[in-house]
């Protein structure tokens, strides 16, 4: 099963009694919010659940390619959240 963006609003538009548009409108705004977060260099938080962050990484010159610096996001889960997908263990 997968949960896109669609279902998504549904769903939180169904458990709040919210107007789908509402909550469409709420999404969008915090992907904007987290965008330009992460543009700016920052880390993302969310407390029992996931940290997104942004890496800086320079790749060194060499005879066929030049210098480069690219960002990347990595995507941690927490502790609470890996226990509970892996209760087992």
């Amino acid at each position: 099963m997968s949960l896109n963006k669609k279902k998504m609003v549904r769903e939180i538009g169904r458990r709040t009694r919210l107007s789908n548009r509402d909550v469409e409108r709420v999404i969008e705004t915090l992907v904007e919010v987290w965008t330009e977060e992460l543009v700016a260099g920052g880390r993302i938080e969310i407390e029992h659940f996931l940290v997104l962050e942004t890496q800086t990484i320079e790749r060194a010159a060499n005879r066929l390619l030049p210098a480069r610096r690219f960002r990347r996001v990595t995507v941690r889960g927490s502790k609470r959240l890996k226990v509970t997908l892996n209760p087992g263990k």
